[in-house]
């Protein structure tokens, strides 16, 4: 994977329980400004039909994705084939994060951490 990662934040609708104490925009825009990333941005729910056409539009292969959203397992299960479809992979280009029940400073703590991950090519 080359180049500065890109983090996607999935915020369920805005209406999980899960995301009460996350401020996103503060969040997104800690990232995108104190982070070294190609951008920050948001989805609504990529979950469903219109996140798969998203990625499908979005997604380029060799490209590294981290994604704040829920649990990283549930989003391996609802991203890979769109990864496939575009000739990618999810298991190399995701890096999936479970930012629920998070405060603000503890999610963005968590997403530093990925990026610090991916700039000194450790993926775990």
């Amino acid at each position: 994977m080359t180049g500065k990662p890109r983090f996607v934040m999935c915020i369920c609708t805005g209406e999980c329980p899960g995301f009460k104490s996350l401020n996103l925009w503060e969040l997104i825009n800690r990232v995108r400004a104190e982070l070294p990333v190609e951008y920050a941005i948001v989805h609504p729910q990529l979950c469903v039909d219109d996140g798969d056409r998203f990625w499908h539009d979005y997604a380029k292969p060799g490209v590294t994705y981290i994604v704040g959203a829920c649990d990283p397992k549930m989003q391996r299960k609802m991203f890979k084939d769109a990864f496939s479809a575009i000739g990618g992979d999810f298991d190399q280009q995701v890096i999936p994060l479970d930012l629920r029940n998070m405060s603000t400073e503890e999610a963005f703590k968590r997403v530093e951490e990925a990026v610090q991950r991916v700039m000194t090519g450790v993926r775990e």
